[in-house]
């Protein structure tokens, strides 16, 4: 898994790890109640590495595995992927997905203040004004939803999950040079899941708060294994893809469309159509588009 070779290829992954990202958030309301935020991160990103580490091992082959820096994928993983993963569980335990959608749509101003500080990204007219299209139309696309926002220490939590997890996945596409974007995810995601795991693991053995077994069965099973496998491991592996080609700020533009993206597979479930977020999906594709020239501002 290389990462795509032109821009055309990369947004449409860009766009299909967001929609899966997105259909992730559901199913975590029902895992949020029975299971604390700790023991949800590592049981989470546990079984996400666990699906990634055979496909990566078929995929590429043992010296692969072999000649990965595990201990730098201990410190990114940790340190920005499973840290973010677990204040996302916290925050939206204190909101709601609504809250979580909306702090999100913050991510492109993260990503290229991000570029500016670290990159020496220039600001351009095009990018700022991509910006604000992003941010428009996924205000817009939430705009019909029918819970409020939360604010407070939930909303400010789910801001540096935001800030981690973008700040961990450039780390994880520049600190992992030598890999391939399944390759630099399995390594992350496998060294947050070891962090994330002795943190559990010490947090059950000093009495901390542990899963209610007898509210979980088979759909909350099923949850997490949409959460993990489909709104971690599937989706991360796209976004770094993505991110290889596209960079960081761009490919964090995409983000404001998810809520178009859930609104398609309710359609297709039986549910109605609703132009206002095909309008606000229309508006993030323009901003997508501008920021990336591919509609210039400027006559040449």
């Amino acid at each position: 898994m290389q990462a795509p070779p032109n821009r055309t290829l990369a947004n449409f992954l860009c766009m299909l790890s967001m929609l899966v990202w997105a259909v992730g958030l559901p199913a975590a309301d029902l895992l949020i109640g029975p299971v604390p935020a700790l023991p949800l991160t590592a049981a989470r990103i546990a079984l996400a590495s666990l699906c990634l580490l055979p496909l990566w091992w078929w995929r590429e082959g043992g010296a692969a595995l072999r000649v990965a820096h595990w201990g730098k994928g201990v410190l990114v993983g940790g340190g920005g992927i499973g840290i973010s993963a677990f204040l996302l569980v916290l925050g939206q335990g204190r909101t709601n997905m609504v809250t979580v959608a909306v702090i999100s749509a913050a991510m492109p101003v993260v990503g290229i203040a991000i570029e500016v500080l670290l990159d020496g990204r220039k600001m351009t007219l095009e990018l700022v004004l991509g910006v604000i299209l992003s941010l428009g139309g996924g205000l817009m696309a939430l705009g019909g939803t029918d819970d409020g926002m939360g604010m407070g220490l939930g909303a400010l939590l789910c801001f540096g999950s935001i800030v981690l997890y973008t700040l961990g996945s450039r780390m994880t596409v520049t600190s992992f040079p030598e890999l391939t974007p399944l390759g630099r995810t399995t390594v992350t995601l496998s060294g947050a899941a070891l962090a994330t795991g002795v943190a559990a693991a010490a947090n059950a053995l000093l009495g901390g708060a542990g899963p209610d077994w007898s509210a979980l069965g088979a759909r909350e099973l099923g949850a997490l294994a949409v959460f993990s496998i489909g709104g971690l491991a599937i989706s991360q592996v796209l976004w770094i893809m993505s991110i290889g080609s596209l960079g960081i700020a761009i490919s964090s533009l995409h983000i404001n469309a998810t809520p178009f993206y859930v609104m398609l597979i309710l359609f297709a479930l039986g549910q109605s159509w609703n132009w206002s977020q095909a309008l606000a999906a229309a508006v993030v594709g323009l901003g997508v588009l501008i920021a990336q020239g591919v509609v210039p501002l400027r006559r040449r």
